[in-house]
């Protein structure tokens, strides 16, 4: 199969070990050869699976607690290889290939939210070296297979048995496209917390207290959906939202019926629903062009719908308890279901 490369040799290295025993018993059970380090290494051979030290592959031993470990010629010129181009000076250095990475990084977000984290703490939960293999291993996806996400097991695994152990390109590139996402936002959460320890507005003087805002602020979205049009029909637009949010929102709601939203199908919702988590009893308002043309309360949810839908067909509706669909229906209100809020 054109551009398709087999899968032969995986380097694991895995701070996230979900599903990784079973990942690396199936490529085993292929053949594949699985160079590995550290707690991952152990866990690997614990459960019966060969595993190759990156020490012993090497013939250099990890060192300063762990922070060297990866960082050698033999594993980044086996990544960073060209097949066809570089197999003359690899062979020259001893350099066996590397075709496929599994890593994920140190957990510097869980590490920092915790509050009693110190700065050596988050110091040493700064990630070198898988950074740096898995940017090696997206660099060179023509010929690498990189994996950052254990969702992404499956897919490959599926794959390999589809095609006699092998991966497309197509998919080697959607993978790499995930593996520089997955860096850039690693990156970016060092940034955010190192920057708040800069001195705060001012001259900068030795003493000054550090600001609470960082000095750069870094912030990555996923693409939700794609919009019918922008604010005007002539216009394109896509909806992002945060990757966890913390609350039910209109980026956690779910369309369960009518045609692709507009953006301004979702500026509206957001506002309408904005409004109502506002307060505790049951509450509901219309909503036109994002501003509330009236907000209601009353003892039970039908009081105050009913109230504000008598008079007019409301554009964006929000109310703070379920409706029935019958009811909607009845009104020829759009459904959007949300998670509940408090």
């Amino acid at each position: 199969m054109e551009n398709a490369r087999p899968i032969r040799r995986a380097l694991i290295s895995v701070s996230d070990k979900t599903g990784i025993v079973e990942f690396a018993q199936a490529l085993a059970a292929r053949g594949v050869d699985i160079l590995s380090t550290g707690g991952t290494a152990k866990l690997l051979a614990e459960q019966g699976i060969q595993v190759t030290e990156v020490s012993d592959h090497t013939g250099f031993p990890e060192m300063m607690d762990g922070r060297v470990k990866t960082l050698h010629p033999k594993i980044h010129g086996g990544v960073l290889g060209r097949r066809g181009t570089d197999d003359a000076v690899m062979a020259e250095h001893g350099i066996a290939p590397i075709d496929m990475v599994v890593v994920n990084l140190y957990p510097f977000a869980a590490t920092v939210a915790n509050p009693n984290c110190t700065l050596e703490d988050a110091i040493e939960n700064i990630d070198i070296g898988g950074p740096t293999m898995v940017r090696s291993a997206a660099k060179n996806h023509k010929d690498v297979t990189i994996v950052v996400n254990a969702h992404d097991y499956d897919r490959v695994l599926t794959e390999m048995a589809a095609h006699d152990g092998s991966l497309t390109h197509a998919t080697r590139f959607d993978l790499a496209i995930a593996a520089f996402e997955h860096t850039a936002a690693y990156d970016g959460m060092i940034a955010n917390y190192f920057g708040t320890m800069v001195p705060s507005y001012g001259d900068n003087k030795e003493g000054d207290e550090a600001s609470i805002f960082p000095r750069t602020f870094n912030q990555q979205f996923e693409k939700k959906q794609d919009m019918r049009y922008g604010e005007n029909s002539h216009q394109a637009a896509a909806f992002y939202v945060e990757a966890n949010p913390e609350e039910a929102s209109v980026s956690t709601a779910r369309q369960i019926q009518g045609k692709a939203l507009s953006y301004n199908n979702i500026a509206d919702t957001d506002a309408a629903l904005e409004c109502v988590k506002e307060f505790d009893e049951p509450a509901c308002v219309i909503v036109k062009h994002a501003n509330p043309c009236g907000v209601a309360l009353g003892g039970d949810i039908l009081e105050p719908t009913t109230a504000l839908t008598r008079p007019i067909q409301p554009l964006r509706l929000a109310a703070s308890l379920p409706l029935t669909v019958n009811w909607m229906q009845q009104r020829r209100l759009p459904l959007l279901s949300a998670s509940s809020w408090k």
